[in-house]
């Protein structure tokens, strides 16, 4: 079934992906307007802000105390709320998906990791049975990716995507890597249209309930037209930006000169880096 949302009230698969696609848009889209809002972090100058960033996440990888990892996705709290980061949006789109794909990753060690056991779990001739150090070495791996994963979203969320890999040209990142990045993002919002006026030409054709063997047919034709598409626009798109100038560096209308603010906030960072590990190593 594709286009109903009709007397039993469920919604087909070519709304949800309507839905999805149009969604991923809003997105983007809303996080591009709130780089470019007015707070703490939008003010700092992109390379001092990596530079901030990348001293954290440095840190929080070196902790092996929680109570370090909990101090630090505080101050990374506060440090949205200087930002006017939405606290349910920026809270949402980090833990939504850290507990699934980083507990899959580190389930095995709860069980293997040798140490006091909390209870013996029968399974026929397995017994699984959950060792304290386990739990606590995966409570402090999830702690560990819940915090970068933050820094990193936040330094997204308010950092404009020109500037950020204008940013990364200046630490020395290959500039291939950087105009992959720069393309890659290009070519997601360029797809994403595509793809979304695709399925409104087909929902718009839709007068009556499908067979499974149209849809399928649908999907696989759907896929074979955008690769082909893709493999055109890709060669269209570098055209259009070679005739325009495009050499291959990205260039911003941000000023290349870091103020007194830029420099305090990155010493700032710097010390918070390094209390973090101190502490970390005292309380292990």
């Amino acid at each position: 079934m594709s286009g109903r949302v009709e007397r039993d009230g469920h919604v087909g698969w070519l709304e949800h992906t309507l839905a999805g696609i149009t969604s991923s848009i809003e997105r983007a889209v809303f996080t591009e307007e709130h780089a470019r809002s007015r707070g703490w972090l939008q003010a700092v100058d992109p390379r001092a802000k990596l530079g901030m960033f990348l001293v954290v996440i440095l840190a929080a990888s070196l902790s092996s105390s929680i109570v370090v990892e909990v101090g630090l996705y505080a101050i990374i709290l506060g440090a949205a709320a200087a930002s006017r980061v939405p606290f349910d949006f920026f809270v949402k789109r980090v833990w939504l998906g850290i507990p699934l794909f980083a507990g899959i990753v580190v389930i095995p060690a709860i069980f293997f990791v040798p140490g006091p056991r909390l209870f013996d779990l029968p399974l026929g001739p397995i017994q699984l049975a959950p060792s304290i150090p386990g739990l606590i070495g995966a409570v402090l791996f999830i702690a560990r990716v819940g915090v970068s994963v933050s820094l990193a979203v936040l330094l997204v969320l308010t950092t404009p995507w020109a500037d950020l890999l204008k940013s990364l040209q200046t630490i020395r990142v290959p500039q291939l890597f950087v105009l992959i990045l720069a393309m890659a993002y290009r070519y997601i919002f360029l797809f994403l249209h595509l793809a979304n006026g695709m399925f409104e030409a087909r929902k718009s054709r839709l007068v009556a309930r499908t067979s499974g063997s149209e849809q399928r047919r649908y999907i696989s034709g759907t896929i074979g037209n955008l690769v082909n598409r893709s493999i055109k626009m890709s060669n269209d798109v570098y055209a259009a930006m070679a005739a325009r100038g495009f050499t291959g560096s990205i260039r911003s209308f941000q000023a290349d000169r870091m103020g007194m603010a830029d420099w305090l906030s990155l010493v700032g960072a710097v010390a918070v880096a390094v209390v973090a590990v101190i502490a970390s190593r005292s309380l292990a």
